[in-house]
């Protein structure tokens, strides 16, 4: 059977394979830290920090953002921010110098910040509920490809040390290079549709029609696609109805049950080590009498591996389902966003964020005090934490491979009730009951 491919194929893909450039942005300020921490002219210019004081340089990074100005915007407002921020942390000298680090370090996690929810939030609205999984794991083959790119430009800086004023500048030209993705990022978002979901939320009833028929032609007849945009009013007006705002989130049973699973999953997620490990990585070789250079080498080519398996989880994951490619150790942020109602889901994700910051500053500060004290034995507290998270995952989380957005409700509710089983799984888009179902045109 040949391969289709359609105009909403093409246009869903090359829209998130853009929005990734926001999260490469954040992957390559995870990668390039990892270098600059043991670089002589950054030790040299912090003042030959302590263990403590690198780690609070690396915690200092995630806060929230709001959904009033629609996902590129806040996207567009988040590039802006860790720009801003990147200048402050390039710029710090003199005596300062750590304290103006700091400062690069908190606006550039607060834009990161918006950058983690808007980007894959953007990327699970515009997606079909049967191809979710796979459009929205393109965010995390973003990071992993800013990761790598991290690595590979901190191991070439250091060839670029003959002299005081070539270790002076390297490792501030290693931060600059982020400049030039957050441009590209930044000039081309305004030119980006909005998400059906968005504009129907803020009565754009029109342009959420354009944008859906847009995202879906070719792919979908105009019955299905009138129908899930029916759907997408439903679930809005439904919650409108209700007078839902964010402080739901925490009277509400269903959604607190919700809110914990997702802020749960994101701090184990950050729990588990991966992230902080590539920030003290070199620390921890050279600790161990490695030469730095050899460590980023290796980063680079583990991260770049990482890619490749990043592709694989993309097409597994709506086969596979959630549960068992978190089980394998994939990205959390996927289920957390995702089982949140509409009215209330950048919301419920900027708090489930949260969990995740705790995470980032609780192993943040771990890592370099236990590679200083215990060497490599700090690799067993984080083995540890992977085994605990496995059984919570497969006990505590639902499936949501295959259903749209709009049945997070069902499931969340049903599941709570342990009755999970009674609900079928859907292919996209799913129907309302006086629709049926027809063959692609």
């Amino acid at each position: 059977m040949a391969l289709v491919v359609t105009k909403a194929d093409i246009r869903l893909h090359l829209l998130c394979i853009f929005f990734a450039v926001g999260s490469f942005v954040w992957g390559y300020n995870v990668g390039i830290l990892s270098s600059v921490l043991v670089h002589p002219g950054f030790v040299e210019a912090m003042g030959h920090p302590s263990p403590s004081r690198k780690g609070v340089i690396t915690a200092i990074y995630y806060l929230g953002t709001c959904d009033y100005f629609g996902r590129r915007y806040a996207a567009l407002t988040g590039i802006f921010t860790v720009a801003v921020g990147n200048a402050f942390e390039c710029g710090a000298s003199g005596n300062g110098a750590y304290a103006m680090m700091i400062v690069g370090r908190i606006i550039s996690g607060i834009g990161v910040g918006m950058l983690s929810t808007s980007v894959p939030l953007y990327q699970s609205e515009v997606a079909p509920a049967g191809k979710r999984g796979k459009y929205v794991v393109l965010n995390h083959v973003g990071f992993v490809a800013g990761l790598a790119a991290g690595f590979w430009v901190g191991y070439g800086v250091t060839f670029w040390n003959t002299t005081e004023h070539d270790i002076y500048v390297s490792w501030r030209f290693s931060l600059a290079v982020i400049l030039i993705p957050c441009f590209i990022f930044g000039v081309g978002l305004p030119f980006l549709p909005e998400t059906p979901r968005w504009l129907i939320e803020h009565d754009h009833h029109d342009e959420a029609r354009k944008s859906l028929y847009w995202l879906r032609e070719g792919s979908f007849t105009a019955e299905q696609i009138d129908a899930e945009l029916s759907r997408i009013q439903e679930d809005v007006e439904q919650h409108r109805a209700r007078n839902a705002s964010w402080v739901v989130l925490f009277t509400d049973r269903n959604l607190f049950n919700r809110l914990w699973r997702a802020s749960l999953l994101q701090f184990m997620a950050q729990m588990c080590g991966a992230t902080a490990m590539k920030y003290y990585l070199p620390t921890l070789f050279e600790k161990l009498g490695l030469p730095t250079r050899v460590t980023l080498m290796a980063g680079g080519i583990e991260s770049t591996l990482k890619i490749g398996m990043t592709v694989i989880e993309m097409f597994l994951i709506d086969r596979l389902g959630r549960r068992v490619t978190l089980t394998a150790g994939c990205v959390a942020m996927g289920l957390g966003m995702l089982i949140f109602p509409t009215s209330v889901r950048a919301r419920g994700l900027n708090f489930s964020a949260s969990g995740g910051a705790i995470g980032s500053i609780v192993v943040a500060q771990v890592w370099p005090v236990g590679i200083d004290t215990i060497g490599s034995n700090i690799y067993f507290f984080f083995m540890a934490v992977n085994f605990v998270c496995i059984p919570i995952i497969v006990l505590l989380y639902p499936e949501t491979k295959g259903r749209p957005l709009e049945d997070m409700d069902l499931l969340f509710n049903k599941t709570i009730a342990g009755v999970e089983g009674e609900i079928d799984e859907h292919t996209e888009p799913v129907l309302p009951k006086n629709v049926s179902n027809l063959s692609r045109s």
